[in-house]
């Protein structure tokens, strides 16, 4: 089938990723799909229970797709690894996230890592993956990226960029370099803000770009935009999704891209908010995306639709336009064998999350701890008892879903032979909780604070906790991150101080055994802390 031979409410479709709520096919996604021709879908935590059911969810979704329409759909996630991962359970392999492996440094590990997450999201009947992010993170007060970026380095990040790209490729897998011209540098979350970014054309090239270049030459599947203004290239107060400057003159043309174009989600207010979901979908194909993403509301996917078909019915887009974003959608499609679906059967358990891939995945994540600094204070005691504060995840945002999981660090420590006791605060602690952890830890001799984003202004509680117990000398205090490396700058009185990128129950592993002496410290800050403690630095 050809682009020609559809209808223009059926090539406009084709140009519209989609998301709903719910872990079966309900009457929201049953209307896009059969009255609106969408092109695909996007999977949330909200679509997702088990293996089998999301198995089964995409297989019915193809089904009911393939009653009206010979084009088969996308169906696409965020499943980027570590702490932004939609699926998440011990059912799948969850593979480290960016910043992890940023500091594992280990390019072959990434791209079998890469390899793993493919072939189980396809099993799945999930064929594109939002991800990698080649944002360069080289600004500590960046709120959305952080450790959804391998680091602050080029070099760095493109290399594990593109071994994640191919891994994902070569098994079928549609890869997504993101977030193009690049979010790193920014202060503002474009999920409630319009950001920008100041810097030059020289400085963007040879830096936030490089990357998205590499992957350019690497055959990237599609490559999706920031709602985030750059004024060296556009002069107009609009986002990099809306300029026709950014997506057409310079990624089309200067950089040569010829894969599928597709915009972050318009709901997100950086658009919503200040264009409006309809106008922003046809500002966005003005500008030269293939493919727009609107993940939540019916009412707003509509809208978009039918503004874009009324923008092209009254000549504001040409039809030509339209006809060549189609044929490189069905293009891909094509390539990446869409049509190629089958219902799950057999064990989940011995296709997925199997002890070799998890093994693997173990290797990865050992090698991404990070020592930088220790006086003398590790391998802990283990006969002394141990005090454990776990910060929870316990607010929703745009990034972050609630996670109360069982294996902390505490369960991990416990399982090596300590003594140890773990007390639980929010993020967000209150001051209940500082106090409480305070007076908990004057019982202890041997406290180790694990904290999550404690640069935060949210979260200053957990810098209060530090700061308490690090000026105790009857104390031998280490403090772990487990999100953003940058805490060590709120309170660099602590004598030890690990980072590890992310909380999830392996890398509580793989910090217990390094916390133990079982394991030697192996990662390398991918980003600057401080002068002191510089990108490539670790702790001998």
């Amino acid at each position: 089938m050809t682009e020609l031979q559809l209808t223009l409410e059926e090539k406009i479709g084709q140009m519209l990723i989609c998301g709903f709520d719910g872990l079966t096919p309900n009457d929201h996604i049953q209307q896009l799909i059969e009255k609106h021709h969408i092109g695909g879908v996007i999977y949330f935590s909200r679509n997702y229970a088990n293996v089998k059911q999301i198995a089964d969810l995409s297989y019915e979704l193809q089904q009911m797709n393939a009653a009206s329409s010979q084009v088969p759909l996308f169906v696409s996630i965020d499943q980027e690894g570590g702490m932004v991962a939609r699926i998440d359970n011990d059912e799948v392999t969850l593979v480290p996230g960016n910043m992890s492996i940023g500091a594992s440094r280990d390019d072959e590990l990434a791209y079998e890592a890469a390899v793993i997450c493919a072939k189980e999201l396809r099993q799945m009947g999930i064929n594109v993956n939002f991800a990698p992010s080649l944002d360069i993170n080289n600004n500590p007060k960046n709120p959305v990226i952080g450790v959804r970026s391998y680091g602050e380095n080029a070099d760095l990040v493109s290399e594990l960029g593109i071994a994640t790209i191919e891994g994902y490729q070569s098994s079928d897998l549609a890869a997504t370099a993101k977030h193009f011209p690049g979010h790193g540098d920014t202060a503002v979350d474009s999920h409630y803000g319009l950001a920008s970014v100041p810097h030059n054309q020289a400085r963007l090239m040879k830096l936030e770009l490089a990357p998205f270049i590499r992957a350019i030459q690497a055959g990237v599947d599609m490559i999706m935009t920031a709602h985030v203004m750059f004024p060296a290239f556009e002069p107009e107060q609009i986002p990099a999704t809306l300029s026709r400057r950014v997506l057409h003159d310079l990624l089309r043309v200067q950089l040569a891209y010829e894969g599928i174009i597709i915009t972050d989600c318009l709901e997100m207010h950086a658009i919503s908010k200040e264009f409006g979901v309809a106008e922003g979908a046809v500002k966005a194909v003005e500008g030269g995306a293939d493919i727009v993403l609107v993940s939540h509301t019916l009412q707003e996917q509509v809208a978009a639709i039918e503004a874009l078909i009324g923008a092209v019915r009254s000549g504001r887009i040409q039809e030509e336009q339209i006809d060549v974003s189609v044929k490189r959608i069905l293009a891909l499609k094509h390539k990446r064998h869409v049509g190629e679906y089958e219902q799950l059967t057999g064990s989940v358990a011995e296709q997925f999350g199997t002890a070799e891939r998890k093994d693997l995945i173990r290797q990865l994540t050992e090698k991404s701890i990070t020592l930088v600094k220790d006086e003398q204070q590790l391998p802990l005691n283990l006969s002394e008892p141990t005090l454990v504060i776990w910060p929870e995840v316990r607010h929703h945002t745009q990034v972050d879903e609630p996670i109360v999981q069982a294996y902390t660090l505490g369960p991990a420590l416990a399982e090596l032979g300590a003594n140890v006791k773990e007390f639980r605060i929010a993020t967000h602690p209150t001051e209940e909780d500082i106090q409480s952890a305070i007076q908990l830890a004057a019982q202890y001799k041997q406290v180790v604070v694990v904290t999550y984003n404690a640069v935060s202004e949210l979260h200053e509680g957990q810098v209060e906790i530090v700061r308490q117990i690090a000026a105790r000398n009857d104390v031998a205090l280490v403090v772990a991150s487990t999100r953003n490396p940058y805490d060590l700058n709120q309170f660099s009185e602590v004598k030890t101080y690990l980072c590890c990128y992310e909380n999830r129950p392996m890398t509580m592993s793989a910090l217990a055994k390094v916390l133990t002496g079982q394991l030697k410290a192996q990662g390398k800050l991918p980003v600057t802390l401080s002068p002191e403690y510089s990108f490539g630095m670790a702790a001998q």
